[in-house]
């Protein structure tokens, strides 16, 4: 009989710790057929596991079986090709969560990368090249401690004490101001986290920012949870983005014919929309906070814009037109 420590025995233990893996229950003569060996040497093979520091509990049954449980410490963990690729691109973008894990993520897929078969590696090293990172410039890190905070309130259904560093700009650094609030989601919006929570002094929902976020010491009082307007929570954090209380859309919408290609335009036209109307001019749909806003985005493009509608984005250029004229001829203003 091999020995515990033999090439075949490790390969088995390795197969054995990959269907446990797989799902949740595996009755112990399903396991042997799988492993083509006795349920003896299963269970043999468990132990071996148990001693490895695996948590797997015995099921009860007609035939028994095995349940791959949680410990209190992290053990070696096996992944399927799709799950490598997958977690090397999540890594690759972790720093664009905020979170302040972008070393930690770092050194994570450094060793992931290292321990990749040849079959995965230059593929990966490929894909991961190509997306790059997805922190955007001028990102906001929040303290990880923050958010796990933030995370066991919510979980816990009890009230956030918190101070909240506000912007004053008469201030050389930021006040803080103490909120007590009932959390409700924790969202991840252009390389920031928000935490949505309704405020019981106020009678209002708010979003406050979560890096501004410093926990006090105590959570407060247990609170039922409520249904944020509209019911889902990333809309309703878009929307107020937008400058909206109810839907998800732009106080301003207008259209427009831009005289160039569509494949020059559409992908800058972020939640709008660019359809060709011929090879070098396309309509285009676009949403902003005001309608100066909106011919300036409009602007951007550097092209000829025709055909504007509605009227107040007609009446948006001509303004926007004047005040470059005057900015482009040195004049002051005309107030």
């Amino acid at each position: 009989m091999p020995s515990a420590s033999s090439p075949s025995t490790s390969k088995r233990l390795l197969a054995l710790l990959s269907l446990l893996q797989s799902r949740r229950d595996w009755p112990a003569p399903v396991l042997a057929g799988r492993l083509e060996v006795s349920e003896r040497t299963v269970r043999r093979d468990i132990d071996r596991l148990r001693e490895l520091d695996y948590v797997i509990d015995a099921t009860r049954g007609p035939d028994g079986g095995y349940r791959l449980g949680a410990g209190s410490q992290l053990p070696p963990l096996l992944f399927d090709d799709e799950q490598v690729i997958a977690l090397a691109l999540a890594l690759r973008t972790a720093g664009g969560l905020g979170a302040g894990i972008d070393e930690a993520a770092d050194r994570a897929l450094r060793t992931v990368s290292r321990l990749m078969p040849d079959r995965l590696s230059h593929r990966v090293a490929n894909l991961v090249d190509t997306v790059g990172p997805a922190a955007t410039r001028g990102s906001v890190q929040t303290d990880p401690a923050v958010l796990l905070r933030i995370g066991e309130a919510i979980r816990e259904r009890r009230e956030l004490r918190f101070d909240y560093a506000t912007p004053d700009p008469a201030a050389e650094a930021p006040s803080p101001a103490a909120r007590s609030v009932e959390p409700h989601h924790l969202l991840a919006h252009n390389a920031r986290w928000y935490l949505i929570a309704y405020s019981p002094a106020v009678e209002e929902w708010r979003i406050y920012r979560a890096d501004r976020i410093a926990p006090r010491t105590h959570t407060g009082r247990a609170f039922t949870p409520r249904s944020v307007p509209g019911g889902d929570p990333a809309l309703y954090l878009s929307a107020r983005f937008k400058g909206s209380t109810a839907e998800d859309v732009w106080p301003c919408t207008g259209t427009a014919t831009v005289h160039g290609p569509v494949t020059m335009i559409a992908p800058y036209v972020a939640d709008g929309s660019a359809e060709a109307i011929g090879p070098d001019r396309c309509r285009v749909q676009l949403g902003s906070w005001s309608w100066e806003a909106l011919a300036a985005e409009f602007c951007r493009f550097a092209l000829d814009v025709s055909d504007v509608e509605p009227p107040e984005l007609r009446a948006a250029f001509t303004s926007i037109g004047e005040r470059a004229r005057r900015a482009g001829a040195g004049e002051g203003s005309s107030n």
